[in-house]
This record gives C-alpha cells, structure tokens and sequence, in this order.
C-alpha cells in the first residue's frame, strides 16, 4: 500500500479543529426557553431519536476523512520479477593417480583438492556441474547435475587406487568431454587438476584439447604440488606405507598448450591456499549469466473510498432532514 499524494493527508488534521468546534457548539447549547421548573423534563424518557442526536456530525466527519483519503490517492502494489538465468556447464577432471597422496598439503594434495572443489560446487547456484575423475585410465563420478548434495556426496567418496595407477591427462579430458557432448549450454567448461605428467592412456591431451575447442568448450588447467620436493607415498619392504622424498614433476608446457587452445587458463597451486584462489578466479570469471526484470504495478484504491464517502453523505442527508429534521 501506498499513497500517490500522501501531503494531502495532512488535511486530516482538520477534523481536530472541526470536532473541537462541535462539542463546543454541543456545549453551549442552541435556542432555549425560560421555563419553572426542569423537574419534568428530566424525569421524560430518552428515545432513540436523542441517542441518534450526534449521527450527523458523526457521518460527516467519516465522509471527510474518507474523501480526503481519496484524494491521497491509496494504490495496492504489486511488484513482479522475471528471472533470465543462462546456466554453465561445468566437468570437474581430477587426478586420483597414487601421486595425488602427496603430504605437500595438508593433508594431502587429493583431499585438498576435493574439499575445495566441494566449496565451488556449493557456490554455483543454478549451473549443472559434473565429475570425471582419471589414474590410468577414467571414468565418471557424476554426470551433469543441479543437485549438489548428491555431487558433494560422490565428491567425497572419490579416492586413490579404485583404478590402475598412471596420469592419462588426455582420458581424463576426453572423458569429460564426452559429458558435454550433448550440452545445449551457451557457456561450457572442463576444470582439469592434474599433478603429473601424462604416461598412460590411447588419447593424448593436445588431441583432446583441439577436440574440445572444436565442441566450444573452455578448458582451465591446474598443476597441483609444490615447486622442487615433496613427500611422496612409497611402500617399504615390509608393505607398510611410508613417504619419500622426491622430485614434485608437472607437464606444465603441456598444461598451458591445453588451455591455450581451447581460450582457458593454466593456473600453480603450491598450496592449499592457492588452489583455493584459483577456483575463486576461476568462479568469477564463469559466472552465470543472470537477468533480472522487476516490474511494478500499482492498483488505485481510491475509487471505494470515495464512493463509500458519498454514501456517507447522503445517509447523513436523509438522517438531517427526514429522521432528525428540526422545527425552523
């Protein structure tokens, strides 16, 4: 509700001069005549006509009000929006060779990589994103989906040694690819993290990468591990795990070849911190496309009140001059 000419509401503070006017008119009395005694007046009952007295004025008063009201102009409001979203969608390609259980983050560079794309996927709203994940060969978590808890759920049950050990940069690709192939959407995108270098697989990744520019689809690389050593899972002759030393190796030539050709990124992420950054960037620039029209529509109100106000008047009318009408 609102009032398209609410200054005029001040008029409504006439009605206290007016009432004030009025009692004191009721007060003082009209015409009167001398007579011995009031004895017998007093004792005379009260009909329904004295209660009645003040009718009138009182309709009046309503009548005011209301026209004044009126005047204001009284508008319901309804406001209407349309929401225009063009959605992205996203193939998360993630490593899940035995390299990937490095202790170079904390506590290593496969579950830190889950727990931050579990974050991306929470900050997407309305896009379909998917999950392929490779070794020495891949397969996929997920296919596209709006229903996040369900991608966060398979997203957490991801882990090493479910498959042959081995980096197939150019399997993991394709098999991403192969999820998009029949996306309708404007805006796709591949988000391959890989720490290796590639050594297995029938499809090699520069292939895979001219095949997703020709599908349209935007390919962001990222080369997880820090940069000269870092702890590495081994098993020692006992069969028990253990860690060494060796020397962190990324093919980031061909990383950066990959998003190159398909008008993506290569990102570093050393860290945890960093892989964090990168796929805040990375959300910033994929972002849904999202249009939003308001519109609002006001009704006039005033009509009834006006209407009823005139009604008013002409009750007032008919008490003043049939029911209540005075000797001249």
């Amino acid at each position: 509700m609102r009032f398209a000419n609410p200054y005029l509401l001040w008029l409504l503070v006439l009605l206290v001069p007016m009432i004030a006017y009025y009692i004191y008119r009721t007060l003082q009395g009209g015409a009167a005549i001398r007579i011995s005694t009031v004895e017998g007046v007093r004792r005379a009952p009260r009909t329904w006509r004295y209660w009645l007295r003040h009718a009138p004025f009182v309709l009046r008063i309503a009548a005011f009000a209301l026209m004044t009201i009126a005047l204001a102009r009284p508008q319901g409001v309804e406001e209407q929006s349309r929401t225009d979203a063009e959605g992205i969608d996203i193939m998360l390609a993630i490593d899940i060779s035995g390299s990937m259980l490095a202790r170079d983050f904390q506590p290593d560079r496969l579950t830190a990589a889950k727990e931050v794309a579990g974050n991306f996927v929470a900050d997407h709203h309305g896009d379909r994103i998917g999950l392929a994940v490779f070794a020495g060969e891949a397969f996929t978590q997920s296919p596209l989906t709006t229903d996040k808890s369900t991608l966060q759920t398979l997203l957490a049950r991801v882990r090493s040694g479910v498959i042959e050990d081995g980096t197939a940069i150019g399997n993991g690709l394709a098999t991403a690819l192969n999820r998009l192939r029949e996306s309708e959407a404007k805006s796709k995108v591949i988000i391959l993290l890989t720490d290796g270098v590639n050594n297995r697989g029938e499809i090699a990744p520069l292939m895979a990468a001219d095949i997703a520019a020709d599908m349209g689809v935007k390919v962001y690389t990222i080369g997880v591990g820090k940069r000269g050593k870092a702890p590495y899972p081994a098993i020692d002759m006992f069969g028990n795990m253990t860690y060494q030393m060796m020397d962190v190796e990324i093919d980031e030539k061909t990383l950066t070849e990959i998003a190159s050709r398909t008008g993506g990124q290569y990102f570093r992420a050393t860290d945890k911190q960093k892989l964090k950054a990168i796929y805040d960037e990375i959300n910033q620039m994929e972002k849904s496309k999202v249009e939003i029209t308001n519109l609002t529509i006001y009704h006039e109100q005033w009509v009834p009140l006006l209407l009823l106000a005139l009604g008013l008047l002409i009750v007032e009318f008919l008490f003043s001059q049939i029911i209540l009408k005075r000797i001249p």
